[in-house]
């Protein structure tokens, strides 16, 4: 069975992000950037079904810039068989990268498709969810535990809700997206990382996979966060009171 996972390039998690002047978005001039910690999640996942034997191959896909290709040779040092880069340098959301996905699995028939459950740079959290409608495949979102059962063509998926754990057992194909806690992705050794430098990577456009994209939504601002306020010791639980029932309004 093959695996394919989407990868995703993002600001890394440790850059203090900056609002651009204009307020159009944020700053990605000169930023370090890294693969989405979702993403990684994902692909440690697929790594891990195929070092046990239920997989043959994992590829990895990115949609986005010519930079994306550095991302993708991360995830080929981690272990990838494959990588493919559907180049394309504007601004992209959910539903047109879903439509990409949706051409991609069409093309590659795999078995299995993992996303990361959301990008840390805008916490859409849509991508997996559009992708499965558009197959009309089964999804497990948020996985904290995947157990596959290659005889029975069945997958069966932990997932995280408000009230605990849900399991869920999907048939194959289908589309997961991981959180947080599903596993700790590997590093890649530095033999890989020379190794993933000579790897030939597939480029194709949105025009190769016949999608055409449009653009769904309209950024009108980005903001800063309010700063927060400095914090206030009262002198006493009567002042407190007051201050949560007349200021707060809490009470």
């Amino acid at each position: 069975m093959k695996i394919m996972v989407a990868i995703k390039r993002v600001i890394d998690y440790a850059v203090k992000i900056r609002v651009k002047p204009d307020k159009s978005g944020v700053e990605t001039s000169n930023v370090k950037m890294s693969m989405n910690p979702f993403c990684e999640i994902a692909l440690e996942e697929a790594l891990r079904i195929k070092e046990s034997g239920r997989a043959s191959e994992v590829v990895a896909v990115s949609v986005g810039p010519s930079q994306c290709v550095d991302t993708l040779r991360t995830g080929l040092a981690m272990g990838a068989d494959r990588a493919i880069h559907v180049e394309f340098p504007g601004t992209l959301y959910p539903l047109s990268i879903a439509k990409i996905f949706k051409a991609l699995v069409d093309a590659e028939k795999p078995g299995l498709l993992l996303l990361g459950k959301q990008a840390i740079d805008d916490d859409c959290n849509q991508t997996g969810q559009m992708v499965a409608g558009l197959l009309k495949w089964p999804q497990g979102t948020f996985a904290s535990k995947v157990v596959l059962d290659e005889e029975n063509k069945v997958v069966t998926v932990d997932r995280e809700v408000d009230g605990g754990l849900e399991t869920l057992c999907l048939d194959l194909p289908a589309v997961i997206t991981t959180d947080l806690r599903l596993n700790q992705p590997r590093y890649a050794t530095l033999p890989n990382i020379m190794k993933a430098k000579s790897k030939v990577i597939k480029k194709l456009t949105p025009q190769d996979l016949k999608v055409e994209i449009k653009s769904d939504l309209e950024v009108i601002q980005v903001t800063e966060p309010p700063k927060r306020k400095a914090g206030v010791i009262l002198s006493s639980v009567d002042e407190l009171i007051d201050r949560l029932k007349n200021e707060a309004r809490v009470i």
